[in-house]
């Protein structure tokens, strides 16, 4: 892909339906983001490189991330994924 110019990620951001503006937004705020230890991308190698405790601040702030994505996005993935799971057995 060719570089990527503001004008056109302006673009895009005003075709967001306004239910989908937070998300967009949170995924750029984490674009730029200074911390480099979460943003980083560094290979598995470089990554198993580091020391014990910078992995585990690591890993750390990401599972701390992950909980916040979760939990912004609940309903969808509930909707998506189906709702309960039940056993068809004990159903009839």
């Amino acid at each position: 892909m060719s570089n990527v110019t503001y004008s056109q990620v302006l673009d895009l951001v005003k075709r967001v339906p306004p239910t989908r503006l937070k998300r967009a937004y949170n995924m750029i705020l984490n674009l730029t983001e200074t911390d480099i230890s979460i943003n980083k991308d560094i290979s598995q190698v470089e990554f198993m490189k580091l020391p014990v405790s910078e992995r585990r601040k690591i890993m750390k702030d990401q599972a701390k991330k992950m909980i916040a994505h979760y939990k912004e996005t609940t309903i969808e993935r509930e909707n998506w994924q189906g709702g309960d799971f039940f056993d068809e057995n004990q159903a009839q």
